[in-house]
C-alpha cells in the first residue's frame, strides 16, 4: 500500500493560496507570500528536498497541473522530479494536454482511482498545490500523512487547506515539528486510522 502525503505551505489561518506568485487565473493579492513577506531561510525547506527524495511519484489536480508542467520539466530546482510517475486527478483534461517531456503522466478520472492506485506497490506519492483535490482527498480519507510548513501570517481570503465540510474527527499524530528563526514552523503529521 502507497503513502499518500500532501505537502503545503500554508498560512496560520489555514490559507494556501498562491504561495509563489500564482498564475493569472488565480492570483491571490497577497500572491508570494512565502519569499515576499519571509526571510528565506534554506533550513526551513529541508522538508522539501526530503520529499524530492523519498517521492516515488508525484500528483496533482488539474489546475496545479497545468501552472506547473510548463515550467517544472525544465527547471533545474526540479530535475530530480522529471522522470517521476506523475498522476494527474481530473474529470475534464484531455490526454492531449499533457506534456511530453515531463515522465509518464496518468489522468485518473476519480478518487476511487486515486483509492486504487493506493493499494498497488510501491512507494510515497506527494501531491505538490492542489488544494481543491487535498481537500476531497483529505475528506475521503485517502491523505496519509500532512508535510505543512506554516507560516506566520494571515491571510484572510482564499484558498483554504481544508473543506468546511461537517465528518468525523480525525486524529493526527506528531512525527516531526520544528521552528525556524523566520517564523516558519514545520509539522509532519501521520493520519490515524
Amino acid at each position: 500500500m502507497r503513502t499518500l502525503i500532501y505537502t503545503a505551505f500554508v498560512s496560520l489561518d489555514g490559507v494556501v493560496d498562491s504561495p509563489g506568485g500564482g498564475s493569472e487565473s488565480e492570483n491571490h493579492r497577497s500572491g508570494g507570500w512565502t519569499f515576499k513577506d519571509i526571510e528565506f531561510l534554506p533550513e526551513a525547506y529541508e522538508i522539501k528536498g526530503r520529499e524530492t527524495e523519498e517521492a516515488t511519484a508525484l500528483m496533482f489536480g488539474r489546475a496545479s497541473y497545468e501552472i506547473f508542467s510548463p515550467v517544472w520539466p525544465d527547471m533545474e530546482d526540479f530535475a530530480a522530479l522529471k522522470d517521476l510517475p506523475k498522476y494527474v486527478v481530473s474529470t475534464t483534461l484531455g490526454e492531449d494536454a499533457l506534456v511530453d517531456n515531463w515522465g509518464d503522466i496518468t489522468i485518473l478520472r476519480s478518487l476511487d482511482d486515486v483509492a486504487k492506485l493506493k493499494e498497488t506497490d510501491g512507494g510515497p506519492i506527494i501531491i505538490h498545490g492542489s488544494a481543491s483535490l487535498a481537500r476531497n482527498l483529505s475528506d475521503a480519507g485517502l491523505i496519509d500523512r500532512y508535510h505543512l510548513l506554516v507560516y506566520p501570517l494571515l491571510l484572510g481570503a482564499g484558498k483554504r487547506m481544508f473543506s468546511g465540510t461537517d465528518k468525523p474527527k480525525q486524529m493526527l499524530k506528531l512525527l516531526e515539528s520544528e521552528t525556524y528563526a523566520n517564523g516558519v514552523t514545520k509539522f509532519v503529521y501521520d493520519v490515524v486510522r
